[in-house]
């Protein structure tokens, strides 16, 4: 019956660069259950960071950027030979498992009723198309955090309806307006409400002391770091990511 298991050898195309882009389900569900804070609880930031250094750890890809319940990740060589199958269920599946650990240490066993998990798509993308992308991902950190700020600004006041409606066909500028009348400043809220977080790793000197030749001596290594003061992502940037050549 090997001859039935016609997707097993999809593969990305030769000489791109792959992003897996991770979404959670159903987690609308999840943080209203659990009573997360909002619009941004600091706890569950943490487990999708968390959840993100695991990945890095588990399958060394290049660069991570997580906001809200979202995970890009941008590899330079695959893992599993490239197989699109085997990316997508073992992606999926490692994520929702190490969410799940994370959570577990605040919550008891009985407050998470639904099992966790998240989707996973494969990206193929062009060099000259990998700025652009993950640029469009942070524009849309930065919607999320504008909406979400003005939602739940609202219902401090407001129903779940009344909130919706008065948002609904407002534009950008309406809503800083908004948010502005009632005290929030988003130019003041922490960045990476605005601009989500990268982890990914970074050469560092490393001080020591050679007891033989009785003197301090310095190396490199390389080490995982979590962005949480991202800029507005451009080339430059990116040229400063170890492994995106």
């Amino acid at each position: 019956m090997k001859e039935c298991e016609i997707y097993s050898n999809i593969k990305p195309p030769c000489g791109c660069k792959v992003v897996a882009r991770l979404d959670g389900r159903g987690f609308h569900r999840l943080t209203r259950e659990l009573d997360f804070k909002r619009p941004y609880d600091p706890f569950f930031a943490d487990c999708m960071v968390e959840t993100s250094i695991n990945l890095m750890k588990e399958f060394s890809p290049i660069f991570i950027y997580t906001f809200s319940d979202e995970i890009n990740i941008l590899f330079e060589e695959l893992p599993f030979n490239g197989r699109i199958e085997k990316l997508d269920s073992v992606l999926a599946s490692f994520t929702g498992t190490s969410f799940i650990l994370c959570l577990l240490k605040k919550f008891k066993r009985d407050n998470i009723r639904k099992p966790i998990s998240f989707d996973s798509r494969i990206i193929p993308l062009g060099d000259h198309l990998l700025v652009e992308y993950f640029k469009a991902r942070q524009d849309e950190a930065w919607r999320n955090c504008l909406n979400s700020y003005a939602y739940w600004t609202l219902r401090e006041t407001m129903d779940k309806k009344t909130a919706t409606e008065k948002l609904k066909g407002l534009k950008s500028g309406d809503i800083h307006e908004l948010l502005f009348e009632r005290g929030v400043n988003l130019a003041k809220v922490p960045t990476w409400h605005r601009r989500g977080i990268g982890v990914y790793k970074r050469i560092v000197t490393i001080k020591g002391y050679d007891p033989r030749y009785k003197k301090e001596v310095k190396s490199e290594r390389k080490r995982i770091v979590v962005d949480k003061k991202l800029p507005i992502f451009n080339e430059d940037f990116f040229k400063t990511i170890e492994g995106i050549k």
